[in-house]
């Protein structure tokens, strides 16, 4: 069984609903552990004071080590989905794929916003792609064991 590290803006409403929705499909997926989801919005180092150096320092080499255990990232590309025609990814989702594949873990995007160009670094550092609402279903069934490649044409910039 895998043990995945989801990357993810968690700041509001919209993107807490697509965290929850593709926590659910990986819940499903048999290649995935049951309790192997990394969640780091439920590790955020309680016992320090939010946004202090302390909690900063203690946050961020948690997350990078959770990164480097995991069998794979999943990672959420839409930021600002609801707010803006912009939805750039979150930036600290971007420094989350970059370590991923630095340390040879493999990485699965998923992206709701289907009319998004996928910029050349993040297109170059993929395993799976999975590009709108009705694609990111299939998470629930991709092989976390063997890890197939899942390209898109997407257009990069």
């Amino acid at each position: 069984m895998n043990n995945i590290y989801l990357a993810a803006p968690f700041f509001s409403d919209g993107q807490n609903d697509r965290v929850n929705e593709v926590v659910s499909l990986l819940r499903a997926n048999p290649t995935v552990a049951e309790n192997g989801i990394f969640i780091p919005s439920e590790h955020q180092q309680e016992d320090l004071e939010f946004g202090t150096f302390k909690w900063q320092v203690a946050t961020f080499n948690s997350d990078v080590r959770q990164i480097h255990k995991a069998d794979a990232v999943v990672a959420i590309l839409d930021y600002q989905y609801e707010e803006t025609q912009e939805n750039e990814p979150d930036s600290g989702t971007i420094f989350e794929i970059g370590a991923a594949w630095e340390a040879g873990v493999p990485v699965v995007l998923v992206q709701y916003d289907e009319s998004k160009k996928l910029n050349l670094m993040l297109a170059q550092s993929y395993t799976a792609f999975y590009n709108g609402k009705a694609a990111i279903q299939a998470l629930k069934t991709y092989d976390f064991n063997d890890l197939p490649q899942h390209y898109t044409d997407k257009e990069v910039f």
